[in-house]
């Protein structure tokens, strides 16, 4: 059956090859009423103007559940029918956020959750360079769905692999974890300071800095989320910048 929905995006995770969808981009957000929507499969690349969103947009959507998926926040989504129906600005975010933060990954699982918002303590941001012939293997992996062109769906450029894995070690509810970086929004960030600076080193430095420091003293959250096949696992999706609750914040 048909639906229709409205959420905040928060996650826009690494674009996946497809045989089916040539590449997909899972996607996530919660509504006005802070309920998490999953979004997909999504071919982000090939949305028209009017459908291409980013993180703190409001989106309008249409969707049916997915049979062969169980967790309640998956929506199969009709991706022409995807529309930005307004943006949060900062000053509202925390206040809208903060009351849906859960104490710990291990107690969204215990409420049936397959998506949630929890603040890290103790984080540690660090990164590793792939070895040339995984950066290759990926290559060739999206070249590979590339080649499957329609004459329905516009032609792309495929993916570059980014050349290094993106990891935070952290503290959550006692536990210590340690988390690949899942989060497209990351990775474009190296490529774009990279490019501004013409040095891999500086990109790194400013990411360093910006989550080693900057971030956890002004407020982060990370949104996670499982896997259909292995629930039990669990993925770091989405680096939030968000404000701490202050005292007397009410919410909704």
């Amino acid at each position: 059956m048909l639906q229709q929905s409205r959420a905040l995006i928060l996650v826009k995770a690494l674009p996946q090859p497809s045989k089916k969808h040539k590449e997909t981009v899972c996607c996530a957000g919660v509504t006005a009423k802070g309920e998490w929507k999953r979004l997909y499969p999504i071919r982000f690349r090939q949305l028209s103007d009017g459908s291409t969103f980013k993180r703190w947009d409001w989106v309008s959507f249409e969707y049916e559940r997915p049979p062969q998926d169980k967790r309640s926040e998956s929506c199969r989504v009709y991706e022409d029918r995807i529309r930005v129906a307004g943006h949060m600005k900062r000053p509202e975010r925390a206040r809208f956020l903060n009351p849906l933060v859960v104490p710990s990954i291990d107690e969204a699982a215990a409420r049936g959750m397959s998506l949630a918002l929890i603040r890290p303590r103790g984080t540690t941001f660090h990164y590793k360079r792939k070895s040339a012939e995984r950066i290759a293997k990926e290559r060739e992996h999206f070249a590979a769905v590339e080649r499957q062109t329609s004459f329905l769906d516009p032609e792309l450029k495929a993916l570059e692999p980014t050349p290094y894995d993106f990891r935070f070690r952290f503290e959550d509810g006692g536990r210590r974890r340690h988390f690949m970086c899942g989060d497209w929004e990351v990775h474009t960030t190296f490529r774009k300071r990279r490019d501004e600076s013409g040095s891999e080193e500086a990109a790194l430095r400013w990411m360093d800095e910006k989550f080693n420091d900057e971030y956890p003293r002004k407020g982060m959250a990370f949104a996670v989320g499982n896997m259909a096949a292995r629930p039990q696992t669990w993925m770091l999706l989405g680096i939030i910048r968000l404000d701490e609750a202050v005292q007397g914040e009410l919410g909704f």
